[in-house]
């Protein structure tokens, strides 16, 4: 019995992009577990191929990360012994370090470990894989599975993917063929400006789509303001994967560069992508679904990884306008 642990440390988006990947590892393995951070659990709960999640917050890698403490370590170290695994999987996104990891997995006696790395591994990694060029990220991290002798199943078209059923929220937002706007990203720097927001939602329902808003539970001031009395707002009112549902049931997602979008993606619904270029759309717009690119890629801002926007007047967003976000719905979409 060949039993695989994947990581993914980061945001629901990333592991929603580690997919593929770890739909390849579950068809050449018996048992898969999944490595999660907190910010990525839900996603990982939702993906096709994983047999159980591990949560941990990776000191290295979460945006609050915990102090580094004997207890804190110990909690992954005993949840890796105990699970005796054969292989383990390292995902990471291009700026981030798979080491630490490795180096607590090979403290664990995990004996075979694979992971993309830059910097030289020593005794920490069995594979070291480098990715040539800059592809998207869903298949940057299916290259390491392929590297690992793991390839996706016959009929399996390597597209963003979650379990199915899907819930049933008819009685949230009714039948299908609503437009979702989802105003937040985890970064101020993504995120296109409130009024936007608001404008787009207030034309989109004039041109006669119905609009519903989504958000989470800290984002009830923005997404109250963009909803307005026009849209239906379920920020905080849905579970991960209900929230699937509602993208599932949506003709086009307007969104920032955030989980949303990526979830979009794996149920098959088109996205509006207000995408700010702090880091490059070629590896992380919505994969696999028609997307309408939207925001200026050249911008001063363009692949600094900034938080919080560096350049006066948000320039890669705020020149985007409401209109030109109906034109792109309409063009996802069809008419209303």
């Amino acid at each position: 019995m060949v039993k695989v642990l994947v990581a993914r440390l980061d945001n629901a988006g990333d592991v929603l992009i580690t997919g593929p990947a770890v739909r390849a590892v579950a068809a050449g393995a018996d048992s898969v577990t999944m490595l999660a951070g907190p910010h990525g659990r839900a996603a990982a709960e939702v993906l096709p191929g994983v047999d159980e999640v591990v949560t941990w917050c990776a000191p290295w890698i979460d945006p609050e990360p915990p102090a580094i403490t004997r207890e804190h370590l110990d909690e992954l170290r005993d949840r890796v012994r105990a699970g005796n695994f054969d292989k383990a999987l390292i995902f990471t996104s291009f700026h981030q370090s798979a080491l630490p990891l490795a180096l607590l997995l090979r403290e664990c006696g995990v004996p075979w470990i694979g992971a993309i790395s830059e910097d030289y591994p020593g005794a920490l990694l069995d594979l070291r894989h480098r990715v040539d060029g800059d592809p998207p990220e869903p298949e940057r991290a299916l290259s390491l599975a392929r590297a690992a002798g793991f390839e996706l199943p016959p009929g399996d078209d390597g597209r963003l993917a979650v379990r199915r059923p899907l819930p049933d929220v008819s009685h949230l937002v009714g039948e299908p063929g609503y437009v979702v706007v989802h105003p937040a990203a985890s970064v101020p720097a993504r995120q296109w400006p409130a009024e936007h927001n608001a404008e787009a939602v207030r034309l989109l329902a004039e041109s006669g789509y119905r609009v519903v808003v989504t958000g989470g539970r800290g984002e009830a001031a923005l997404t109250a303001r963009v909803a307005g009395d026009t849209a239906v707002d379920l920020t905080g009112a849905t579970t991960f994967a209900e929230l699937a549902a509602v993208l599932a049931g949506a003709r086009a997602l307007v969104a920032p560069n955030t989980g949303p979008a990526h979830l979009a993606a794996a149920v098959g619904t088109p996205v509006v992508s207000l995408f700010a270029p702090v880091v490059p759309a070629e590896r992380w717009a919505p994969y696999g679904v028609p997307v309408v690119l939207l925001g200026d890629q050249d911008a001063p801002c363009r692949d600094t990884r900034a938080r919080v926007c560096p350049v006066p007047g948000h320039p890669c967003l705020a020149g985007v306008t409401p209109e030109d976000v109906c034109q792109a719905v309409e063009k996802l979409g069809g008419a209303a």
